[in-house]
């Protein structure tokens, strides 16, 4: 079969050749029917070194995915061959306390997890390849009725990190309140709709880029602004001069966390998911009263149930571009330019039944 392979750090991936997988007891052999491409991997791709994460290529790319059973291995129940599944993207070892409690990404036994921190397109191969081995049945989400796996795979990260990062803000985003999105992009348009479907919560958007600021108001968002020297203050007149409950931070830059801080109210939440390397100066007048600052890490399999309910039900959709398996490479260059609206999805030749 073919696949996306990052051979080394600071490298384009390479599209070959390589043997299908067999899935073993216990694992699920999936055949992939899309494949989300990630702004994520091209921090692989073009910054990380050796040693930085606890695995290293060579590896399969794509940690968004979903498709369709194949094959299941000795001892796997629940499952049918043909069934339609989305993937869970982190695989932690699943004895651990936090694993125990759905939350396998952040798994305590690393040592016991089949990759360290990681999963399918992390460390070990993913979904940029006709089929995909998920090392257990746990890691699949049957689909719900009306949400194909094109529609489904970027919601496994892209809708399901912005939802992570919302309901931990759950209960500031009350009637009254301010949430305000810093990127939107493939997640952050994502992370309107979660707002938008979930919460009372009024939605501000900045964003540099006209398209985006489109897509952010046709996603629900009441207000969309370009970043600048009137930013903040133009987010102080709507709140009544008292700034922003809860700012989602999807980009992570040392200019957008400055925005984010000098847009917070007292006693809100800032939440960093992007990973562009920004730094956050803290301290004890650098940030209203009891601001929480916090990063958050992709998102758990019962609430990606969630997520796949609200996709199903049409309150969630990813504004997508799609790619044949041929054309992955070129997805990630038109992501690494900024060309692509929404997210780009990687669907190979010969997997797409809908």
């Amino acid at each position: 079969m073919r696949a996306l392979r990052l051979k080394a750090w600071k490298s384009d991936p390479v599209l070959e050749e390589v043997p299908v997988p067999s899935p073993g007891p216990g694992e699920v052999l999936v055949q992939v029917g899309a494949a989300g491409a990630c702004h994520s991997d091209l921090h692989l791709m073009r910054e990380f070194d050796e040693g930085l994460l606890p695995w290293a290529p060579p590896f399969t790319l794509g940690h968004e995915n979903a498709g369709w059973v194949h094959t299941l291995g000795e001892g796997v129940t629940g499952l049918e061959p043909g069934q339609p599944v989305a993937v869970v993207g982190a695989w932690g070892c699943g004895t651990c306390s936090r694993c125990l409690d759905g939350l396998e990404t952040y798994c305590e036994r690393p040592d016991l997890a089949p990759v360290p921190g990681g999963g399918g397109g992390l460390g070990l191969d993913g979904g940029m390849a006709e089929y995909l081995l998920v090392p257990g049945a746990r890691h699949l989400v049957p689909l719900p009725e009306g949400l194909d796996p094109v529609q489904a795979a970027p919601l496994t990260d892209a809708g399901l990190t912005p939802y992570h990062a919302v309901r931990r803000s759950a209960a500031k985003l009350v009637p009254g309140s301010t949430a305000v999105v810093i990127g939107a992009g493939g997640l952050g348009h994502l992370g309107v709709q979660v707002l938008r479907a979930t919460t009372a919560a009024r939605v501000v958007v900045v964003d540099p880029r006209d398209a985006a600021r489109d897509l952010a108001v046709a996603s629900g968002a009441d207000h969309a602004f370009a970043p600048g020297p009137d930013t903040v203050q133009a987010i102080r007149e709507l709140t009544g001069g008292v700034g922003a409950d809860v700012v989602l931070d999807f980009v992570g830059s040392d200019d957008t966390l400055a925005l984010a801080a000098a847009s917070m109210r007292q006693v809100g939440d800032l939440t960093i998911v992007g990973i562009a390397g920004g730094t956050l100066p803290v301290s004890f007048f650098g940030l209203p009263y009891e601001v929480s600052v916090q990063t958050t890490y992709w998102g758990n399999r019962r609430e990606l149930v969630e997520v796949l309910d609200l996709g199903a039900r049409g309150l969630l959709r990813a504004e997508t571009t799609l790619f044949t398996l041929d054309d992955a490479a070129e997805a990630y260059r038109q992501l690494e330019h900024g060309t692509i609206r929404g997210r780009a999805v990687v669907v190979p030749n010969d997997s797409y039944r809908a």
